[in-house]
This record gives C-alpha cells, structure tokens and sequence, in this order.
C-alpha cells in the first residue's frame, strides 16, 4: 500500500479522534467538571525548586491537607506580596519534608508547617511514603521528565478530561465497588466526590461550589472520615516512644534551618465537629501541640487561640470551604511574625 493510499484512512482517523477528544470535553463541561490538575510529584517537584526565593519573596508551606485547602493563595499574594510555595501533601506527614528541607544548605526561608495531630505524630510508615518519594522524584528528576511535566501543564490549564484523579481509565476502575482488601488503606481508593478536590496550577486544592451546596457530598466525606476514625479507635496504642522521637527529629530539623538564619512556624487549622471533637480526646493538645513548641522553641498559631480563627465550621469536619479559607488566610496573615508576610 503506498503512501498515497494511507493518508486517507490516517486523516478520517485523525479527524475521529478529534471529535471522539471533543465531544467527550464538551460533555465533560456540560456535566459540570471543571479544571484540575495532577498533584503528582512532578508538579510538587516544580514547587519544591521554588524553595530558594528570597525570604522576602515567598513564604514556604508544610503540611498535610488542611492547609492545602485553608491557605487561599490568591488572597496571600494579594496581601503579602509574596509567593507561597505549596509543599504539603493530603493525607501524609509533613515530617520526611521538613526533613529534607533541614537537610538543604540552599534553604533559609520562612516556613510555616501546618500541624494535623493524627498524621503529624504517627509512626505508620504509610504517612511517610508518598513525601518521601517525591522528595526523591525531585532529587533526580531528569530534564525530560521536568519537559514533560511543563507541557502536560499547559493541557491541564486548557483540558478538563485531563484530570487524572477522577476522569482517566485507571480513576474509573479503581472507584469500582471492590471489597477492601485487611490492611489494605490507598487514599487513591477512597471514593471522594470529584467536586470534594479540586487543584490548582499552584497546588492549592479546594471545594467546588457544588460541594459546598450539596449536603449530600458533604455527609459522604464525613462518612469517609467517620470510618478513618473508627479504625483509629479500635487500633492497637502506639509505641511509647513514638512521640518522643517525632519531637527529637523535627527539633533536631528546626534547629538546622534555624542555624542557617530561617524561621519556622507551626499552625493548628480549623478542624469541626465529630473530626475535633474526637482530636481533642485522642491528641491532647497538652501533650502534642504544647510539647512540639516547647521542644522546638518556635511560636505556635492554634486556631482555637484567636477569634479570627476560632468560629470556623468546615462542611465535612476538616477542611474550609473557599469563603472561608480566604477568611482565615486573612486571618493567619495578621497572626504570623512579620518576616513572614512583610518585605
């Protein structure tokens, strides 16, 4: 067959698939999907090199979900001025990242980490899995990989079928109805409500509006974490010296960044409902949240300390809703040292 018979069929395949690509965008759109990218370890690798800006010029952020949600970055560089280099992870420590940081002679920012007792104070290696693996992803990232990731960004910006947690084949089927295998806990498996996560080009993860409105989404989260705290409930007690050797290493990073003129703040974020209510009990702030500043020596920002921050109501016990992380942004900003929001 010559090249000349070819190039029709590759044409009315070509065209195919463009209108295949299309329709299915389109119905996405029409359905209500909106942008959102992938949070994968390319995208927090490009975040982490943003990391040796001028003190001045952006503030660094540690964590685990919460501050992924309540930090509203427009509203911070709208105020500070400054950039806010997103590094928390969902659902991780944000430990093996402090770790890492202490470790780099080229960091002495300003870093603010978000403290969530259950993740924070934990010796499961599960919570230190997927941080540590990006901070090795960073570590040899190779200029095709970081090529890759740069154009498959500016798809994302533009294409909504693109969004890799909830629309691509694999999403599909792990959110089929398969037992749980014992033991066996993936956050990838956890059938979220798409409209519950949202990303953005900076890594801000946020609510859509209509999970803002929808009770019933919200009531499935809760459910979700309803179950999370079930399991924690009934789990063997933890090794008596697991809190201890938290403190000692994260005091022994501080210290390191500290000696190389950086700050460091922790933050408590909004929690409500069954979610605090059960934190309050299993994590006495009296034996976490005041050793790990004690430890450390560095000022704490608890959110039930202030009235900016205090009458926060998350919808799903856990996280803020849009309005409101712009509100305790605002909030957070008055509360930190000045170094840390000022030029």
């Amino acid at each position: 067959m010559t090249t000349k018979n070819l190039a029709r069929p590759a044409l009315f395949m070509v065209i195919l698939v463009v209108i295949v690509i299309s329709s299915w965008e389109i119905y996405l759109r029409a359905s209500g999907f909106t942008l959102s990218y992938d949070d994968a370890a390319p995208q927090w690798s490009a975040q982490r090199a943003q990391v040796y800006k001028s003190p001045q010029a952006a503030t660094v952020f540690i964590g685990s979900s919460r501050i992924k949600y309540d930090l509203d970055i427009p509203t911070w560089k709208k105020l500070t001025g400054r950039d806010a280099v997103q590094l928390s992870i969902e659902g991780n420590s944000p430990v093996p990242v402090l770790l890492d940081l202490a470790d780099d002679p080229g960091f002495h920012g300003r870093l603010v980490v978000d403290v969530t007792e259950p993740l924070f104070f934990s010796s499961m290696p599960e919570y230190n899995k997927e941080p540590a693996g990006n901070v090795s992803y960073y570590k040899l990232e190779t200029p095709a990989q970081k090529a890759g990731y740069y154009l498959n960004h500016v798809l994302e910006s533009q294409l909504v079928f693109l969004d890799k947690r909830f629309l691509s084949l694999n999403a599909q089927l792990s959110r089929l109805p398969v037992p749980p295998r014992p033991g066996v806990v993936s956050m990838d498996n956890i059938p979220f409500p798409p409209d519950f996560y949202k990303v953005s080009s900076d890594r801000q993860t946020y609510m859509d509006d209509r999970f803002v409105r929808d009770t019933a989404q919200q009531h499935a989260v809760q459910n979700i974490w309803a179950g999370f705290l079930n399991m924690a409930a009934h789990a063997p007690p933890p090794p008596p010296n697991m809190v201890p050797d938290v403190l000692k290493s994260v005091t022994i990073a501080v210290n390191k960044i500290r000696a190389r003129g950086g700050q460091v703040v922790f933050v408590r974020t909004p929690s409500s409902g069954m979610f605090w209510d059960i934190e309050q009990k299993a994590f006495p702030r009296e034996k976490l949240w005041n050793a790990l500043l004690a430890s450390t020596q560095c000022q704490g920002i608890h959110f039930m300390d202030y009235e900016s921050t205090r009458h926060f109501i998350c919808p799903e016990w856990s996280h803020l809703k849009p309005q409101d992380a712009r509100a305790f942004t605002k909030a957070l900003i008055t509360l930190l040292p000045a170094s840390f929001v000022k030029h």
